[in-house]
């Protein structure tokens, strides 16, 4: 249990990583409810992902409590000890599943040089080979990462398969500029560095494919091997594959058709005989093979004895070689790390001699100085006494001018504020005549007003007066015309007058002295009516 725990934490942290919204470190329950039942099914367990809401109060967990919660619901239900096939066959399920969870982060590229299932193949070796280690930066995440010795050992056996050449001093600079690897970087790095050139994507395929078989599938060794039947007697070519707890045959190198399995114990033996053969004894029975050469042979016998010695674990041989590999490098950083520890010790101890030495002759030299700098310095307190005294007589000068031009200071200010007095009370005595211009204004321009409408009126009555006068001198003008026209009759009808007032005169009496005038005031009155004709 603790085992495939331990062998799928790097691919459940990269689909734990994947469903993250941010990189906080902390995944909702929701989304982790459908990766547990999955995982649980693959277990042959049903609704393990239920628990998951009363596990802690919180709506999101982070990758220690859902590791935690996986440990204890969910692993603990299988065996502490599980053999290397059915440890394999849980593995490659879970992997399967985390990177359904996790494989757009990967897949989306604009070229493509490895198919679909070799980058899965590539995310399982990564997974294999890379160490889960925290991140420095949020104490709730984590990093995968894969060393540099592991990308170079990779990198060039994907060379060497497609006959490319691999640059290796170029490579390991590359590896000391960056680092340990991430997934993302370690594909980008096998396309541009192993594949150059290379066209044939069934090449590509098949040189991942191996590196797949050797590193995740604990292939040790696969070939064509001959084997003596049970019922007929007679040998007979199979291609075989090689694993630490059993040997497999097929037909062909397609490894479609299988044929069978020979088991692999801890207690096999393996030994040659003539006719580069080679017999496995097993404990139900001894089976005999055949190769074509001596080498071949011998390499097989190798391969078996590997197989047979690493075949009664309870951990994968490649994993197991990492793990040694990854404490050899600790050991080796560890001695590096001392050794740069007494590199430094020596160093130290050795610039302290040198020191020692300096210090000695430095002594010499410092009292063979002294009596030169204290005289110096004598000199330099004398003429620093002196340049004291004067600049005390200068600060004094200085502060007597100072006061003066305070002083001055003080009374400039004095007339600038009486100054701004006087400002002050001439602008308020402009306020106020602007103040009486402003009435005086307004006044005169109500008289303006009232003499315009005045003078409207005026202009008005004028008008009525001219039209009256008009009317006047239109009337005079027909009185003068009637007038005229009656003088002009009078003129014809005087003589024809004075005739009858004769007569009248001598028949009748003639009017008083008193009477005359009320006459002559009815004949002009008569004169000047007009006619009825006229």
């Amino acid at each position: 249990m603790a085992v495939l725990l331990e062998n799928i934490a790097n691919c459940v942290w990269l689909a734990f990583e994947a469903l993250q919204q941010d990189r906080s470190g902390f995944v909702h329950k929701s989304k982790l409810k459908v990766l547990t039942a999955n995982i649980g099914t693959l277990l042959d367990l049903y609704g393990v992902e239920r628990g998951l809401e009363h596990f802690r109060s919180t709506p999101t967990l982070n990758f220690d409590q859902f590791k935690y919660y996986l440990q204890k619901e969910v692993f603990s239900s299988l065996p502490n000890k599980l053999q290397l096939s059915e440890l394999r066959s849980y593995e490659n399920k879970i992997a399967e599943v985390c990177w359904l969870v996790c494989r757009k982060k990967y897949l989306p590229r604009d070229q493509k040089v490895f198919s679909d299932d070799s980058i899965f193949q590539i995310f399982r070796i990564f997974c294999v080979l890379a160490e889960l280690v925290p991140d420095q930066n949020n104490d709730n995440t984590y990093q995968v990462l894969l060393h540099p010795s592991e990308v170079v050992s990779i990198a060039q056996t994907l060379s060497h398969s497609l006959g490319c050449i691999f640059d290796e001093e170029d490579f390991t600079s590359l590896s000391v500029s960056m680092g340990s690897f991430r997934l993302t970087p370690f594909i980008a790095v096998l396309e541009s560095r192993c594949l150059n050139g290379v066209k044939d994507e069934v090449a590509i395929t098949e040189a991942v494919t191996d590196i797949y078989q050797k590193i995740v599938e604990d292939v040790i060794k696969k070939g064509f091997l001959s084997k003596r039947g049970y019922i007929f007697p007679a040998m007979r070519e199979y291609w075989f594959v090689l694993r630490p707890s059993e040997l497999t045959y097929f037909k062909g190198r397609s490894e479609k058709d299988r044929c069978g399995s020979l088991p692999i114990e801890p207690g096999c033996k393996i030994e040659p005989k003539t006719g580069y053969k080679i017999m496995l004894h097993t404990s139900e029975r001894s089976f005999e093979l055949g190769t074509t050469d001596h080498m071949t042979r011998l390499q097989w016998i190798s391969a078996l004895q590997l197989a047979a010695d690493h075949s009664g674990g309870f951990q994968s041989y490649q994993r197991l070689q990492a793990a040694k590999r990854r404490l050899q490098r600790q050991g080796r950083v560890q001695e590096m790390i001392r050794a740069r520890m007494q590199l430094q010790q020596e160093r130290t101890a050795r610039q302290v001699a040198e020191g020692q030495a300096k210090e000695l002759e430095a002594v010499v030299k410092e009292e063979a100085k002294k009596l030169t700098e204290l005289e110096q310095l004598r000199l330099k307190l004398e003429k620093l006494l002196e340049e004291e005294t004067q600049a005390k007589r200068d600060e004094e000068i200085v502060r007597a001018l100072q006061a003066r031009v305070l002083a001055e200071e003080w009374e400039k200010r004095e007339e600038l504020e009486r100054l701004q007095e006087e400002q002050r009370q001439l602008l308020e005595e402009e306020r106020g005549k602007r103040k009486e211009y402003e009435e005086l204004q307004r006044e005169k321009e109500m008289q303006l007003r009232c003499a315009e409408e005045r003078l409207s009126q005026l202009e008005k009555e004028r008008h009525d007066l001219d039209k009256q006068l008009k009317v006047a001198h239109e009337r005079m003008k027909t009185s003068e015309d009637t007038k005229e026209l009656l003088e002009a009759k009078l003129y014809q009808v005087a003589p024809m007058l004075r005739e009858g007032e004769r007569v009248r005169r001598s028949h009748s009496f003639m009017p008083s002295t008193k009477e005359r005038p009320v006459f002559l005031e009815i004949r002009a009155a008569t004169l000047k009516r007009p006619t009825k004709n006229l």
